[in-house]
């Protein structure tokens, strides 16, 4: 097994897990990352966080509009360019976010104890893979 494959494989199982154990939350697993990139920036344009996300403009919009029609975000005019908007999580989209960490920290401390000794060394190889896949992806 190849190791691009092998990370599709954790990544497929990762999203089973968070999805299962976020879901008394009423957020994905995708969704608890998109609000954690936003509970640590104020603001982020779309553009920002398709970036931080790897992900096409119309995900990002979607996402948006989802997370706009649960109050848990609002648009703001963006300053620098005024054909775009920032993104701000609302008083309710960051107690959702909270909600979904409390949920997300023990399975957080769970891999990290079953790594052990192990666990840096997975974060410096997997911190080197997302480097060059996205080299390779910014060259394609």
């Amino acid at each position: 097994m190849d190791a691009l494959f092998l990370v599709w494989l954790v990544a497929r199982s990762t999203e089973d897990l968070l999805d299962s154990a976020l879901a008394p939350s009423g957020l994905t697993g995708d969704e608890y990352a998109i609000y954690s990139v936003l509970s640590a920036a104020p603001t982020i344009t779309p553009t920002e966080l398709a970036r931080w996300l790897a992900a096409p403009a119309t995900t990002v919009s979607s996402y948006v509009k989802r997370f706009e029609a649960r109050g848990h975000v609002t648009r703001e005019p963006n300053p620098d360019d005024r054909r775009s908007y920032r993104i701000r999580l609302t008083p309710k989209g960051r107690r959702a976010h909270r909600a979904a960490g409390a949920l997300f920290a023990p399975l957080r401390t769970e891999v990290a104890e079953r790594l052990g000794s192990r666990a840096e060394d997975a974060l410096e190889v997997l911190l080197r893979l997302r480097t060059v896949v996205d080299g390779i992806r910014a060259g394609a």
